[in-house]
């Protein structure tokens, strides 16, 4: 294994040598190597000269350098495109943290139990230096706000120390450039609901006489990070796998209209294939027998370990739509077979849906959601990946020829269609705007009473199915 340590350098001439040096020496966990990612955020006090010396003599020192100051979130976001390790940590190249305490941040992530680990200098460390009361005071107010905002119990957000398994890490957007990097991965890690682990660390903490580089303006502006990514779910690298899954997620009221009309559906024992980061599953599973949440996206199925590891009924599969081989490894039948946004992602529909009649008992139900409307295909399908948008024939057809009887179909967002056809068709958007999502979801309550009234079609159909 390898451990990526990610150094952001900015006019630290008088201890980056010590610092580095102090890196490459500090013990790691057996069978365990090390690459340093060093990234010269434009120092100009001649730092940059004492890092080009040492990363020629050291080939685990692998050295970039920005050609303007853009502050330490840009440095990090730049060392997490290059890190190639099996594990990420941030270390600040102040000596304010000590790399001897490498193997206990590590320790949660080599046993399993977690995925990201945040060393806090406010737990009982070995040692820690007594620093000013306003500025130790102001870091616990900052942790207590990310706190309440994250719903999360940390001690120390604010920590240089976090670690991070690196293909997480790497699927997280960094959007800050300066000190809000800290409350930013701390709030997408939260609603990634990766599994965060504390220890308590060392800490040497520098006086702004010293050089210290944080100051009040930076605490001000983390405050506004928590709450600009509190609202916005801006949570994968773009594009990653179904964008819709995510949204999703950021609209639970629109979540609820779905689940009140499926939940009905469902028998005691429920395969949901591309169940993404288990929105759905989380409001459907209930007292279920037994529920499966089958999904082929890696990060995907992550988030559903991570979701279901003490929810002894609910299995979590690795399964790709497209391949049979998945579906003869599940342990069935099953009463229900739940299919929400996947078929419009297939090359062939027909075959996932002739899959899914072979794992349902005789007479089990099959739930399908598809998109509707072929007219309404455009930039925001693109984008999101779709290949077609069904017609409520076709679908019919499609489910028929694989063994079903038709039961009912459901009309579902008539309103949500005439959004889609302004924003896709018309003005050819090509992401749906966070705040216009959330605004939407506020008003469900009345897009769903007026549901039965309008005189078009649905965005989404919904088909209920049985086994014949």
């Amino acid at each position: 294994m390898k451990l990526s340590i990610l150094i952001p350098v900015y006019n630290e001439r008088a201890v980056a040598e010590r610092s580095l040096r102090q890196v490459l020496a500090a013990p790691l966990p057996e069978n365990m190597d090390r690459e340093l990612i060093v990234v010269d955020d434009c120092s100009t006090d001649g730092t940059s000269a004492i890092l080009e010396r040492l990363a020629a003599s050291d080939p685990r020192i692998r050295l970039f350098r920005h050609a303007v100051n853009r502050g330490k979130g840009a440095a990090v976001r730049s060392a997490i495109e290059q890190a190639t390790g099996d594990f990420c940590i941030v270390q600040d190249a102040d000596l304010e943290y000590d790399p001897n305490e490498y193997p206990v941040l590590l320790k949660p992530l080599l046993s399993g139990h977690a995925d990201a680990v945040f060393g806090s200098r406010y737990l009982a460390g070995v040692q820690t230096r007594v620093l000013p009361f306003w500025h130790s005071r102001i870091n616990k107010y900052l942790t207590l706000i990310s706190n309440m905002f994250s719903n999360l119990n940390l001690t120390d957000m604010e920590t240089c120390y976090k670690v991070f398994r690196t293909d997480l890490l790497k699927s997280i957007p960094v959007r800050s450039d300066r000190f809000g990097f800290e409350p930013e991965i701390t709030m997408k890690c939260a609603k990634r609901r990766l599994r965060i682990y504390e220890v308590p660390i060392s800490y040497h903490g520098r006086t702004y006489e010293e050089g210290k580089k944080i100051g009040w303006k930076d605490g001000v502006k983390a405050l506004l990070v928590i709450l600009r990514f509190w609202v916005i779910d801006d949570l994968y690298q773009q594009p990653y796998g179904r964008m819709f899954l995510n949204n999703l997620a950021g609209t639970p009221q629109y979540l609820n209209w779905l689940t009140r009309l499926i939940r009905p559906e469902l028998g005691d024992t429920v395969l949901e294939i591309g169940a993404g980061i288990g929105a759905l599953s989380g409001q459907l599973m209930g007292k279920r027998r037994r529920y499966v949440v089958a999904e082929r996206e890696p990060l995907y199925l992550h988030s559903l370990w991570n979701r279901f590891l003490r929810t002894p009924n609910v299995e979590v599969k690795h399964l790709d739509p497209a391949k049979p081989e998945g579906f003869a490894d599940l342990e069935g039948p099953f009463e229900s077979a739940l299919c929400v946004n996947v078929l419009e992602y297939q090359e062939q529909p027909a075959a996932v849906l002739e899959r899914l009649h072979e794992c349902l008992s005789p007479q089990g139900k099959l739930v399908l959601l598809v998109p509707q409307g072929p007219g309404l295909f455009g930039s925001l399908d693109r984008t999101l990946g779709h290949r077609q948008r069904f017609t409520r024939e076709t679908i019919e057809q499609q489910t028929r020829q694989a063994g079903f009887t038709i039961e009912r179909t459901i009309q579902l967002n008539k309103m949500g269609a005439f959004f889609w056809w302004i924003s896709s068709r018309a003005l050819g958007v090509e992401k749906l705007s966070k705040v216009f999502l959330k605004l939407f979801d506020k008003t469900v309550w009345l897009w769903r009473l007026l549901d039965p009234l309008l005189p078009w079609k649905g965005l989404s159909l919904i088909v209920i199915a049985r086994k014949a």
